[in-house]
């Protein structure tokens, strides 16, 4: 079998953990300074077209943080060897603006017109259903289940018990997810013809 060598470099995903973790801090010194630039409200999106990209950098809690950017590890690293950096990072960015497009189509019909989005959650989503098509029974372990399960289940439960949740920005989620179904089947015809 043939290994092919691949020089050491910046790894991406740490990149954009760190990027996430700095404007989070800077959310803790400034929080109305950096929602109000950064984070993304659909009755302004048309004067700050910017914030359909910058909201997924900002979190509101240190748990909301954390449970992203350890997503983004795991889920990001698998994507990234499967299907390779620079594919990775457009499938992460554009699910995160398709994601708060969906926010942004949806909101008069569900009143958050004037809700500030922000988080990574979108982005992570288009990952997750990514690999939900192309390696759907990859046994994975989710706390607190004790026993690994198949990955589609542990995306699409978690999608589902996480939009329940309130304040929850379920729409970004959904828009994530469905760019990143769209994405996995292109990748696995692409697979598909390779072998």
């Amino acid at each position: 079998m043939a290994y092919r060598y691949r020089k050491p470099g910046i790894n991406p995903i740490l990149i954009l953990v760190g990027v996430n973790v700095a404007v989070f801090i800077a959310t803790m010194i400034n929080q109305s300074l950096i929602y109000m630039r950064f984070g993304l409200i659909p009755a302004f999106v048309t004067e700050t077209p910017w914030t359909l990209f910058t909201y997924m950098f900002v979190h509101a809690s240190l748990w909301h943080i954390l449970f992203n950017m350890l997503t983004l590890y795991f889920l990001g690293t698998f994507t990234k060897n499967l299907i390779g950096e620079t594919s990775f990072l457009m499938t992460y960015f554009i699910g995160g603006i398709v994601g708060g497009l969906f926010f942004f189509l949806l909101s008069p019909l569900v009143g958050t017109s004037f809700n500030i989005v922000v988080g990574a959650s979108g982005a992570v989503y288009a990952l997750g259903g990514l690999l939900v098509v192309m390696r759907p029974n990859t046994r994975v372990m989710v706390f607190p289940i004790p026993v690994p399960i198949p990955l589609w289940i542990a995306i699409l439960v978690g999608f589902i018990l996480v939009s329940f949740f309130p304040n929850v920005a379920w729409q970004a989620h959904l828009g994530g997810l469905v760019y990143g179904v769209a994405v996995g089947f292109y990748f696995s015809r692409k697979e598909r013809r390779r072998y």
